[in-house]
């Protein structure tokens, strides 16, 4: 702990030199720019540079340590959420000891813990530090690579921000995406409506078909989210289309909603439906985070930090796909804080040595133990 307290100034300068460079996801330039950077950073802490991996013209960063294979994966991601010039409306700063600024929760802070971690530990040799650029939207590019990357290992540690009260996520809902598209027919809405098929309506109909596969018993939801429909008030809808949330903890529920959504028919007469998409992660189970948060119980009491807590959540992140591969997977290792995506996102400055020490020791315990075995 005191050599993480030491760090402390270090830890907020480099957070802060990551949160004023403007990683939105879905901007190549500004993800190419901020991976620049991070690789400029963690190479003043970890003494070399990483490789840069461009996949789909988004930009991630691999570190690999030691000449022989990875036993531990450090996952963290460096895009956000948050749109350009977000910085002139959530300005970084550091006031009573929270820390705000665009993406700091989600997850700059836990980037730059991972960096700091590892280099109090001299590099150890058995890890990989992978970083990609694209987790906000699904991880369209880097699936494969965080994949391959994981198995084999004996865990994987996300660095994605804590729960609530710094909790730690032991379990996380797999992510299934969809768009369901309607094609009618237009025609003038007052001259002649019946000469049209009405996709509005078609919608309407399948609205609420999918709403009803949601299970609130088994926790799985699906949600119908953003529509779009027609072009002007005066003339029946020739096409629109709706996109479809749905989140589940089991993965055969995750096949029966595929199932259902991909058996989807069209109700109003002579439309035709158009059902995209599928599962995007897997469920994160309990069993597969239970062995390493106890080990991490064990270490945060004898680093004297506050007792840990898990949660269960519905959000995903990169942490499924490495439990969906088999890898044993902690979570939620990065910032203590709240307001991820939201206008009151912030860090908790005086938990991040403590964030940074039991990262550290997570990693030492775990080499250690591939070791012995």
């Amino acid at each position: 702990m005191p050599a993480m307290e030491a760090r402390l100034p270090g830890i907020l300068a480099d957070i802060e030199e990551l949160v004023r460079c403007e990683s939105p996801s879905a901007v190549l330039a500004a993800v190419a720019a901020s991976a620049e950077l991070v690789a400029a950073v963690g190479e003043r802490h970890l003494g070399t540079t990483p490789e840069l991996i461009v996949l789909d013209g988004r930009s991630h960063l691999r570190w690999r340590f030691g000449a022989g294979p990875a036993r531990v994966l450090v996952l963290a991601h460096h895009d956000t959420v948050w749109p350009l010039g977000s910085l002139e409306t959530h300005p970084f700063s550091v006031k009573d000891g929270v820390l705000r600024g665009p993406g700091c929760f989600d997850m700059k802070a836990g980037l730059v813990l991972a960096l700091h971690a590892l280099a109090e530990l001299g590099v150890p040799g058995g890890v990989t530090l992978l970083v990609t650029g694209d987790e906000e939207l699904g991880s369209p590019s880097s699936r494969e690579l965080i994949e391959s990357e994981a198995a084999g290992c004996s865990a994987a540690l996300v660095l994605e921000a804590s729960a609530d009260g710094g909790a730690l996520k032991t379990a996380r809902k797999g992510v299934s995406l969809y768009q369901v598209r309607a094609v009618g027919r237009a025609a003038h809405a007052g001259l002649e409506p019946e000469r049209g098929v009405n996709a509005t309506l078609e919608l309407a109909h399948q609205v609420l078909t999918v709403s009803a596969l949601a299970d609130a018993g088994r926790g799985t939801t699906v949600t119908p989210t953003a529509l779009s429909s027609g072009t002007v008030s005066n003339t029946v809808p020739a096409t629109g289309v709706f996109a479809v949330d749905a989140r589940m903890w089991d993965p055969v529920e995750q096949l029966r909603v595929h199932a259902a959504m991909s058996s989807l028919l069209p109700v109003v007469p002579d439309a035709v439906l158009q059902v995209t998409g599928g599962p995007n992660r897997p469920p994160l189970p309990a069993s597969s985070s239970a062995g390493l948060f106890d080990v991490a119980v064990k270490l945060a009491d004898r680093l004297g930090l506050p007792p840990l807590a898990s949660a269960e959540v519905g959000g995903a992140s990169d942490g499924n796909f490495t439990a969906g591969v088999g890898t044993p997977t902690l979570d939620g290792l990065g910032a203590v804080g709240g307001g991820a995506h939201a206008d009151h996102e912030h860090v908790l400055v005086d938990a991040l040595p403590g964030r940074a020490a039991l990262l550290a020791a997570l990693i030492d315990e775990l080499l250690r133990g591939t070791d012995d075995a």
